[in-house]
């Protein structure tokens, strides 16, 4: 479409989850609250795998990288609903736009490689624990986890270039309370169907090949955890997997409820729900899954606490002398 016959979308208007101004206000409360705990719960599971000795381990490595991910993920969604809950103007620029759905989708890619590279980690661990130290060395963690960031983000850049560069002439009504990328392309006033093509083998690609290597790596594991001969070696081993399997079960089970279920105006708002599961509530639950289920991190927690009541008691001693 030539340019001089259409009048560029400066902004979207987000139309939230209700126009009721009541309803408006207790969801306010309720995702202001979520987010103060995500902030907190991540925030806190960081501090003590860097301050703690005995979780310097790959292991905590990984999962100080997924709160890490949650807490700036969490962070690219819920300021925007609370706008969408307390302010009368539910607009967002083009720019804005565009910036949050580049980050969530280099945060959500990064999470997909995250997780399959502490699926990994469980299986050399389980399944080569003499060597597992030279396996998971500090070096290979690190580049891992680098991988994991940079190839995400690219992949999310080179959607966003292709999602930016299409023209938008109106509407710019979007039935949501952020900006996703097929809501976004419904938009546009031209074929889209080279751009969802692209997306659809960038989802494949940094989607469905980590999930695969997670299942790959489980399958093994289950495998080496039959070769214990201890029920007690069994369960030890298992246990190690619990949380990781839970938060796996989280994010992919809500991503594919949320996209590969048909598409219709009746499954919206189901689909804006599931949308709040995956945005806001699953980076909540992550560390709370990590730390009400690892006997380490409890441990930690422990620790800190003991630590700061003795500091307590010796700066009171000091100041009484």
């Amino acid at each position: 479409m030539d340019e001089k016959n259409f009048t560029r979308v400066k902004e979207f208007i987000l139309l939230g989850f209700t126009a009721d101004l009541w309803l408006q206000r207790v969801l306010f409360v309720i995702f202001l609250t979520i987010y103060v705990i995500s902030l907190s719960g991540n925030i806190t599971l960081i501090s003590l795998i860097g301050a703690d000795s005995q979780l310097h381990t790959p292991m905590y490595f990984f999962i100080g990288n997924l709160s890490f991910l949650d807490l700036w993920y969490s962070s690219v969604y819920a300021p925007q609903i609370l706008m969408t809950c307390a302010a009368e103007d539910k607009s967002i620029s083009f720019a804005g736009c565009l910036a949050q759905f580049f980050f969530s989708a280099g945060l959500a890619y990064s999470e997909c490689y995250l997780l399959a590279a502490m699926a990994y980690d469980r299986y050399t661990a389980i399944s080569n624990p003499l060597l597992y130290f030279q396996a998971m060395s500090s070096s290979i963690c690190v580049q891992l986890a680098a991988i994991s960031w940079s190839s995400s983000f690219l992949s999310s850049m080179v959607i966003n270039v292709l999602t930016l560069s299409l023209p938008y002439c109106g509407p710019n009504v979007l039935n949501h309370f952020f900006c996703e990328v097929p809501s976004v392309l419904r938009l546009a006033c031209t074929d889209t169907s080279f751009t969802e093509l692209v997306v659809f083998i960038f989802s494949i690609i940094i989607v469905f090949i980590p999930f695969l290597l997670i299942v790959v790596s489980y399958a093994r594991i289950l495998l080496s955890v039959l070769r214990i001969r201890s029920a007690s070696g069994r369960h030890k081993a298992l246990s190690t997997c619990a949380s990781h399997l839970t938060v796996v079960a989280l994010f992919y089970g809500t991503a594919i409820f949320m996209y590969m279920r048909p598409q219709s105006k009746s499954s919206r708002a189901g689909g804006k729900i599931i949308a709040v599961f995956y945005t806001v509530i699953t980076p909540m639950l992550n560390p709370l899954i990590y730390s009400l289920r690892n006997q380490d991190v409890k441990g930690a927690l422990r620790r800190a606490i003991a630590k700061q009541k003795t500091g307590g008691v010796l700066m009171g001693h000091k100041v009484n002398c």
